[in-house]
């Protein structure tokens, strides 16, 4: 039987586009990629088997899907599941259960798996003797001993509390798709033989699981090179901050994103950087280099496009090497993530991102961050950078547009509410919308002001509080204009208000809910187990949403 065209020949659509639409809806129908633990009982002719997954940035997330796709391909009952859609006592029922979860912060759970851990860890959880499990962590080695936390936590929780371990526990660098690959058909083969089932072979492993659902290609192995439109400088003159405004092309590249979504960006490094580590190694940059999937390529080259130089910013080659040596440690390169700052309905075919670009000095030399430098600075308009979209279903408006929302974005964490205005402006949403944004100073780095101030006039944005923390003596953040308001932003969470926070993770995120929590005791008149409780709550019915980095 043919396909059937969910998109008549007459949509509003290119030949291209219409065709990908197609494919998509068809994949998407014939394979549910995510639903309740409570799924439904296995197929007889089927190994069953939860992916549980726990997922911050949706590396996580894509990669427990995947997963659940190559299951499917080998004839398990496979279902994924987001941490926060399951409790302990759901893994009571399973036999056998795959845990894929990242780290993010300091060594903290994703948002999406706080509750659970909760739960699993707080001494109420079920024995779990019947169930067979392996853990699969992603996280980044530049974290120390933070690197993959959370997956290390996970798999000793389980072990506790009488799980047995089918495999030894994989760590993953930000590099982890083909150690990923051998890993996970280890497992399954050893998940199909536990339950004595016969092993199913698929010889081109994860690579297969395009071909079983006729996806698109794109993403972070296959990126699309898109023009760069615009690159517009937001601080006026006199800022200390260089954050820029920057417009890409997607026209007839078959990326889809909605507000929320993540931009994946492959940056080039600094050539002036890459001369400085080549003169001091005692090497011209012509010297040949094997790296894997390229084959023989300068070192030049290979410094400057495909290999990280992180490591070299606070440690210079030390004496004269060979090129072997000087990258026998480099990581291949990692695209950046930026939250997208455009809505797809307000700027059709371009995508938006708001870019700070990062300087600063070290051990007496200027360094530079290798992807904002590079969009600020190294790419000319008209010039293409590699991109793809990194879903997050994490960070999300709600679905009905009356809802009011509550959105705090200081500095570039702006972006995503600027994409959530733009969007709730072209849906005709009717949900109020309130703003808190801050930064150092409101004459120089009040970043997007006129259109914020176009939708104050307009009455689309109804209330915007700013904190701008050197116009005065004493420095005002965002979340003490939330203490000002805190009466108010109360009676919009009780008339059931989103709340979403965007920046920085280390400080900002942690005040603002601290402050919430404040509130929800101030106002609300709870002890602090009870607000900390609301909040909870707020996470798990998805009314409280961060992206936090």
């Amino acid at each position: 039987m043919g396909a059937i065209p969910f998109i008549p020949e007459n949509a509003p659509f290119t030949p291209e586009q219409r065709a990908w639409l197609n494919g998509f809806l068809a994949a998407w129908l014939a394979v549910p990629e995510t639903g309740p633990v409570s799924a439904g009982p296995p197929a007889a002719s089927g190994v069953s088997l939860l992916v549980l997954y726990g997922s911050q940035s949706g590396n996580a997330e894509a990669l427990a899907k995947k997963i659940g796709k190559l299951a499917r391909a080998r004839q398990y009952n496979a279902r994924v599941a987001s941490m926060e859609s399951a409790s302990p006592a759901d893994l009571a029922t399973e036999q056998q259960v795959l845990v894929v979860t990242s780290t993010w912060g300091e060594g903290e759970m994703p948002d999406n798996a706080k509750a659970f851990w909760h739960g699993l860890s707080n001494g109420s959880s079920p024995n779990l003797q019947n169930v067979r499990y392996a853990v699969l962590a992603l996280g980044d080695k530049n974290y120390g001993d933070t690197f993959c936390l959370a997956g290390r936590q996970f798999d000793e929780r389980l072990e506790k509390l009488g799980a047995s371990r089918i495999h030894p526990r994989i760590d993953c660098d930000v590099d982890f798709e083909n150690p990923a690959e051998t890993w996970i058909n280890e497992v399954l083969a050893k998940f199909e033989n536990a339950a004595g089932s016969p092993a199913i072979e698929i010889s081109n492993g994860m690579a297969e699981v395009e071909n079983v659902n006729a996806e698109t290609s794109i993403g972070r192995k296959n990126s699309f090179s898109a023009p760069l439109l615009a690159n517009l400088k937001l601080n006026a003159e006199g800022s200390a901050k260089d954050v820029r405004h920057i417009e890409f092309s997607l026209e007839n590249s078959g990326l889809y994103y909605e507000v929320g979504d993540a931009l994946g960006v492959y940056p080039v490094n600094c050539p002036d950087f890459v001369s400085e580590i080549l003169d001091t190694a005692g090497l011209n940059g012509e010297e040949e280099i094997e790296l894997e999937n390229m084959g023989r390529i300068s070192l030049h080259t290979a410094l400057l496009e495909h290999l990280e130089l992180r490591p070299f910013l606070s440690a210079l080659p030390s004496a004269k090497t060979t090129a072997a040596v000087l990258v026998e440690k480099l990581r291949p390169l990692q695209p950046r993530l930026y939250s997208i700052s455009s809505s797809p309905k307000a700027h059709p075919g371009q995508v938006h991102l708001t870019v700070g670009a990062v300087r600063f000095e070290q051990e007496g030399k200027s360094r530079k961050g290798a992807c904002s430098t590079f969009l600020a600075d190294r790419l000319p308009v008209g010039n293409s950078a590699r991109v793809f979209v990194q879903t997050s279903h994490g960070f999300r408006l709600p679905a009905d547009g009356n809802i009011p929302v509550i959105m705090v974005g200081p500095g570039t964490g702006i972006a995503p509410f600027r994409a959530f205005l733009e969007e709730r402006s072209a849906t005709g949403a009717t949900g109020k919308n309130w703003l808190f944004f801050g930064d150092q100073k409101s004459a120089t780095d009040f970043l997007y002001r006129e259109q914020l101030e176009g939708h104050v006039k307009s009455g689309y944005l109804h209330r915007l509080d700013i904190a701008f923390s050197r116009d005065q003596a004493d420095k005002i953040y965002v979340q003490d204009r939330m203490r000002e308001r805190a009466r108010e932003l109360w009676d919009w969470l009780q008339q059931g208000a989103h709340f979403y926070v965007c920046g920085d993770a280390k400080r900002m995120a942690k005040d603002v809910d601290s402050m919430l929590c404040q509130i929800a005791r101030e106002q609300g008149g709870l002890s602090e187990e009870n607000a900390t409780d609301f909040i909870a709550v707020l996470k798990k019915e998805k009314r409280y949403q961060r992206d936090v980095y």
